[in-house]
């Protein structure tokens, strides 16, 4: 297959996956509101954006949409920590 068609699809995956991590900003206000969430789903969010971000960053060949839409996923995941432990 055509490296740029590779490219496209992991850049699509990655606007794909900042969309995901989004819906975190409900909870967030949510739990700003006083409605708090579990702050499960959140940490094993954060850990493995983590994972996914380093795994990207790492290769000899940096996997730029991998880092960039998991790197979202980290500070959305933890501004949701954050917030679900603040208000509680």
């Amino acid at each position: 297959m055509n490296e740029k068609i590779i490219d496209k699809i992991g850049w699509f995956a990655a606007l794909m996956g900042v969309v995901m991590f989004f819906s975190y900003i409900d909870q967030i206000r949510l739990n700003v509101s006083g409605q708090i969430g579990s702050v499960i789903l959140p940490i094993a969010t954060m850990i493995n954006c983590i994972a996914w971000s380093s795994y990207g960053f790492l290769k000899l060949k940096k996997d730029w949409p991998m880092v960039v839409s998991n790197g979202f996923g980290v500070i959305l995941a933890a501004i949701t920590i954050i917030t679900a432990i603040i208000f509680r």
